[in-house]
């Protein structure tokens, strides 16, 4: 039965060989633990502050990555910034146990002005790549809070989404009352869940650690249950995911069978 980890920790701004130590550890960590597969935060090696990271060394962090896979034998999925001649993108990118890159994907969702201030949104729907028995697909962080990512990637075929993440701990917001702050660890705790039993697929989110971020990084069912959860710390998450239970859970909770997208147009 395959075995996939989620890490949380923080990078650090200014750090890249330190945090990329930290994907090193927790890699062999988790290939200890029996893990075939890890998911690591949004940005890790460079810290998640996109103004200041935007024009940091994608290529080379990637052969870093690659590198870290292949030394424990471990897929690994890892966040860079990609550079093409017509912007940047935040990416992700998913390295098979001998380090070869399998997919890389540029989210398609930013998450306020600064994001959106130094980078370009992607415009291409998620690969689907056989991993372990599993159809798998990567997205990033802000992506996962829209059901039509989730929904859509499932209906091509999708059983299990690796979703990097940097989930900021903003607070209140704007000018709402006080009994309206935003809980960014609803994320964790309500959609994420919610996003694995209305499609069907398991869900790996991995998040940075508090106080600047809200923790709470997990993995989730076809069922909607977590297979495991994360406080505020650092964390190594470890689950077994199986195929079979994608079936089941399918064969249960019919909705991706009773949609009417003819009545949604």
């Amino acid at each position: 039965m395959p075995v996939l980890a989620a890490l949380q920790a923080t990078g650090r701004v200014d750090a890249l060989e330190e945090n990329l130590r930290r994907i090193d550890g927790a890699a062999e960590r988790a290939a200890g633990q029996g893990a075939q597969l890890l998911v690591t935060p949004e940005l890790f090696a460079t810290g998640y502050a996109p103004e200041r990271v935007a024009e940091s060394d994608g290529p080379g962090i990637r052969a870093e990555l690659s590198s870290i896979a292949r030394r424990h034998g471990i897929a690994v999925v890892g966040s860079t910034v990609d550079a093409t001649a017509h912007g940047r993108y935040i990416s992700a990118s998913l390295f098979d146990h001998r380090g070869a890159e399998l997919t890389r994907y540029r989210k398609a969702h930013l998450f306020g002005a600064e994001e959106q201030s130094v980078f370009l949104p992607g415009s291409d729907v998620p690969e689907l790549v056989p991993l372990l028995g599993l159809t798998v697909s990567l997205g990033i962080c802000y992506d996962i809070e829209f059901p039509e990512y989730a929904r859509s990637t499932a209906q091509r075929g999708a059983d299990l989404l690796l979703i990097p993440t940097a989930v900021p701990a903003t607070g209140d917001v704007g000018n709402r009352p006080a009994n309206a702050t935003y809980n960014a660890d609803r994320i964790s705790t309500l959609l994420v869940p919610a996003r694995s039993l209305e499609n069907g697929v398991y869900i790996a989110y991995a998040n940075h650690t508090a106080p600047d971020f809200t923790g709470m990084s997990c993995i989730t069912s076809p069922y909607g249950t977590f297979l495991g959860l994360a406080g505020q710390g650092d964390d190594l998450l470890i689950a077994e995911v199986e195929r079979a239970e994608v079936l089941r859970a399918r064969e249960i909770n019919t909705y991706l069978t009773c949609r009417r997208p003819d009545l949604y147009a």
